[in-house]
């Protein structure tokens, strides 16, 4: 059996969402949206909000970190709750408590309490994705989940764009105090909508007969590790783009910060437009009666080999060629931005897919403590980024290679029944 075997699927109709699954998966993509923004509000505030509380560059170091030490350990908790309650009800409190954290932040006057309100952060947001591909896997038609986690995809892409413009000017106008105190109150507006709008009526897609599983059984499964693996590697990429890029820019390239941004924005908006596309594209194959095994590895395996092609952006001398590469990357990273997901909820099924998600998210979100990390230890020790670049392009093929050979066949786990 080769990494793409599987039996074709029926032919299904065209995959056009109806006005109540588009209604909530735009509502879905704006919550990951509102999360990349106020989980990047203190990388922007940092310069003005070190000045003013007096805080060394290692007390900074800890706080722009903190965050993740929650966020990534409670994706397991997230997980199970949201598989176990209503997810609805669970993701409209996770947006109420890291919204209540970002408002809060603009009261603080010392480290501690900061650094409370990071915890508190990564706690709240941890809950977004397990219940977003919970719904997903719940009531969109395989054929449909591209489209929708292609929308939340591009949110997790032009939160960081869009945030950074955005939060800069109204920062300048209103002080980081104000800044965050404004943003956490206008991510409350989320929830007017959502309450009106949450899916749960019989007109959504659902499936009675599905099997739950324990994360213990999701664990047993080679794909699950398949899947953990995998997007450990393509997040490794995605954090050291957001992470060290900008430095990169400015401090090699000698870009102006105002090159550097308008190239930062123009990678990140490339990589939501990819990922919007491709989503799009899988559904329309998938639709067609092409298996998902070979649609999604296809997508997913292809990009991130494409992607591994990251050093170049450091090995050619040209500037305009080297920005030429790196959108090419970010365009190539796109293609499996959604589809993994769609990946993960086909197989994990509409009962178990909170737990699996929140076990992959989890594996997923130590490259983001891990590759900053990684990388500030080798431009230390070496005093350039080739190697660190070798080493993330290295990673993403890494990726390429997981979901393509240990992720087996993309379709329904049969679950014990329990």
């Amino acid at each position: 059996m080769t990494p793409f075997s599987d039996t074709s699927l029926p032919l299904e109709p065209v995959p056009t969402l109806s006005p109540e699954l588009r209604r909530v998966a735009t509502l879905l993509a704006f919550s990951i949206f509102i999360n990349y923004v106020d989980r990047g509000a203190l990388s922007i505030a940092a310069p003005l909000l070190k000045e003013d509380l007096r805080f060394s560059p290692a007390q900074l170091g800890v706080l722009l970190s903190s965050f993740f030490w929650t966020y990534a350990c409670f994706q397991i908790v997230s997980g199970w709750l949201v598989d176990r309650f209503d997810v609805h009800w669970l993701l409209a409190l996770g947006v109420l408590v890291w919204s209540a954290a970002t408002v809060g932040t603009g009261f603080v006057h010392g480290f501690k309490l900061l650094l409370v309100a990071r915890l508190l952060l990564g706690i709240g947001e941890s809950v977004s994705y397990p219940s977003c591909s919970r719904i997903i896997a719940r009531h969109f038609p395989a054929y449909q989940r591209g489209r929708a986690n292609a929308l939340i995809s591009a949110g997790w892409a032009g939160g960081p764009a869009l945030g950074t413009l955005l939060g800069g000017l109204l920062m300048a106008r209103v002080g980081w105090r104000w800044f965050f105190v404004v943003l956490g109150l206008a991510s409350l507006l989320w929830l007017l909508p959502w309450f009106r709008w949450k899916p749960g009526d019989a007109r959504l897609a659902d499936s009675g007969t599905a099997q739950s599983a324990s994360m213990f059984e999701i664990l047993q499964h080679r794909s699950a590790w398949g899947t953990f693996a995998g997007l450990f590697c393509f997040n490794y990429l995605w954090y050291f783009l957001i992470t060290w890029l900008p430095f990169y820019l400015v401090h090699e390239r000698h870009f102006s910060i105002q090159t550097m941004s308008a190239v930062g924005g123009a990678a990140f908006f490339v990589l939501a437009v990819s990922a919007l596309t491709s989503g799009w594209l899988a559904d329309r194959w998938i639709a067609s009666g092409v298996s998902p095994t070979r649609v999604l590895k296809t997508f997913i395996g292809t990009g991130s080999a494409l992607a591994s092609c990251f050093v170049l952006v450091f090995v050619v001398a040209d500037p305009k060629i080297a920005v030429a590469i790196l959108l090419f990357c970010c365009v190539s990273l796109g293609m499996g931005a959604s589809n993994l997901w769609t990946m993960t909820q086909t197989l994990a099924g509409p009962h178990t897919a909170g737990k699996w998600t929140g076990l992959q998210n989890f594996c997923g979100n130590l490259a983001g403590i891990a590759a900053p990390a990684v990388a500030g230890f080798i431009l230390q020790r070496t005093g350039q980024f080739f190697w660190t670049f070798a080493l993330t392009g290295a990673v993403t093929l890494l990726g390429a290679v997981s979901y393509i050979f240990l992720v087996g066949p993309v379709k329904p786990v049969s679950w014990t029944p329990r």
